[in-house]
């Protein structure tokens, strides 16, 4: 498999052919995308971490940051009114004709696992709706202690308050997964939500949602007395916001972050998370397979203290 570099250099030798087929997708993610660049430089982010579950390959992929040829040999991105990913609340369940005008202002892009998207500090130069994978978001610097403030998954709008401030980017973001992503630059963002209403609402709903998550992590660290009690509120938060609901109230999700990353959540030991995690299987509240976790018994981690 050939290394990043290479992929970079092979797509910089064939950008004559390519802007023949789309000259402006070309420029965006050749030049200016910063996940671009980042690949054309060989520049990568070393993962920090634990061996992950069954979802995360050991392979690396090659970054493919290039917009798919409608009537070529490549597989056509799914367009927006079609994906089966979309939730509602976010941009992707904007009404069709607004739905439309956002694509026409977007690109495609493709990232591997364990690859940085963009990092603390830097100029806001787009916002990304997450069309598939999962990505996590830290706050701190690399040489410093990190915190992991959430996961986001399909549907998801990184770096929106960023992009209406004219601020820079207060996370960074790492796939977690290999991810498909809408990158959108800020001033034709903003071009888009003065052309339409419903898209301002979404906007404000976004908003709404990132303080909602915000206040969850800050209760789980503060209120919850026990080690159990804040494990139980981090899975009922993943489940919230990458999962999926079952029936009889139950849910599932995909098992992403190490016992490691869990415990820095959750204030404690990668020890105490493997232990607490057995007890929650032991009692019948959560199954873990295949790196899946079904809550069977949310109502039971609400109750921990």
């Amino acid at each position: 498999m050939r290394p990043i570099t290479s992929v970079a250099s092979h797509h910089a030798t064939n950008s004559k052919e390519a802007k023949s087929l789309f000259p402006e997708a070309v420029e965006f993610h050749l030049s200016s995308h910063p996940a671009a660049e980042r690949a054309a430089t060989g520049g990568r982010k070393p993962f920090v971490g634990g061996r992950r579950g069954k979802v995360m390959a050991d392979a690396e992929f090659p970054v493919s940051i290039q917009r798919k040829h409608k009537n070529g040999s490549r597989q056509a991105p799914v367009g927006c009114a079609a994906c089966a990913h979309r939730r509602p609340g976010w941009f992707c369940s904007l009404g069709s004709a607004v739905l439309a005008d956002l694509e026409l202002v977007t690109s495609t892009i493709s990232l591997p696992a364990q690859a940085p998207l963009f990092t603390q500090g830097e100029e806001a130069r787009c916002l990304y709706l997450i069309c598939g994978g999962y990505l996590k978001l830290t706050a701190g610097r690399p040489q410093d202690r990190q915190m992991i403030v959430r996961v986001a998954g399909p549907g998801s709008v990184l770096g929106l308050y960023a992009v209406l401030a004219h601020g820079i980017y207060e996370v960074s973001a790492e796939s977690l997964t290999p991810a498909q992503l809408r990158p959108v630059e800020r001033e034709r963002f903003l071009n888009f939500l003065r052309s339409h209403k419903e898209a301002q609402m979404h906007a404000v709903q976004c908003i709404c949602q990132e303080y909602r998550f915000a206040l969850q992590d800050a209760c789980r660290i503060s209120l919850a007395e026990t080690v159990a009690g804040r494990l139980g509120r981090l899975l009922l938060e993943l489940g919230h916001q990458i999962g999926e609901n079952l029936d009889g109230g139950a849910f599932r999700f995909p098992l992403l972050l190490t016992h490691e990353e869990m415990a820095s959540m959750a204030c404690t030991t990668r020890e105490t998370v493997t232990r607490t995690l057995g007890q929650f299987r032991k009692d019948g509240w959560i199954m873990i397979e295949d790196a899946l976790v079904t809550v069977i018994q949310p109502q039971q981690l609400q109750m921990l203290n």
